[in-house]
């Protein structure tokens, strides 16, 4: 199923959060999670950190995620992982950075658990940037800061980890490559 069919199939929109977007609940069972769509998603719009769409039907708040600009940098101390990064990249344009959307954050409700969501939301992010004719700027890799709980996830969605050092952290950061789509 495609990325309309399930907008479809639950009969929800994508909209963007604004000021005056009204949100009376969401859970996910992730409080951090919740806590930020709740109390902290209009403190970053306003402050120019990052956007944050929903994803909702008539009643409910079925998921929600957030995007910044940032950047794919090379970790001291995981050269061989740089390496193959770089090696995706021509000569001439190897840099000790790239280009970046970051996935912030994405939450999908209790309710709508298990049914693919998450999936879509990052199918719908990565035709979005690899779409080249719908970038504003130039935008090579995905990367999220992944919760442990959250890592077979990206894993299944084609990420793979920066580095090897942070194994034992609360998160670890994932890349996506968007020539991979």
């Amino acid at each position: 199923m495609n990325y309309t069919e399930v907008l479809s199939n639950l009969n929800a929109r994508i909209v963007r959060l604004n000021n005056d977007t009204e949100i009376e609940s969401f859970e996910s069972g992730n409080e951090d999670l919740n806590c930020f769509l709740l109390n902290d998603a209009k403190d970053y719009l306003a402050s120019l950190l990052s956007i944050t769409y929903t994803l909702q039907n008539d009643t409910d708040i079925v998921a929600y995620y957030c995007l910044s600009n940032d950047r794919l940098s090379q970790q001291a101390e995981d050269k061989s992982i740089w390496n193959k990064i770089n090696r995706l990249i021509s000569n001439k344009k190897r840099r000790k950075s790239y280009p970046a959307v970051k996935i912030g954050r994405l939450a999908v409700s209790k309710k709508f658990a298990n049914m693919g969501i998450g999936t879509m939301i990052i199918k719908g992010i990565k035709e979005l940037y690899e779409n080249t004719s719908l970038q504003n700027a130039g935008c090579r890799f995905i990367i999220v800061d992944a919760y442990k709980n959250a890592l077979s996830f990206y894993e299944k969605n084609g990420f793979r980890y920066l580095t090897e050092n942070d194994k034992n952290d609360a998160t670890r950061i994932m890349y996506f490559d968007l020539k991979d789509c």
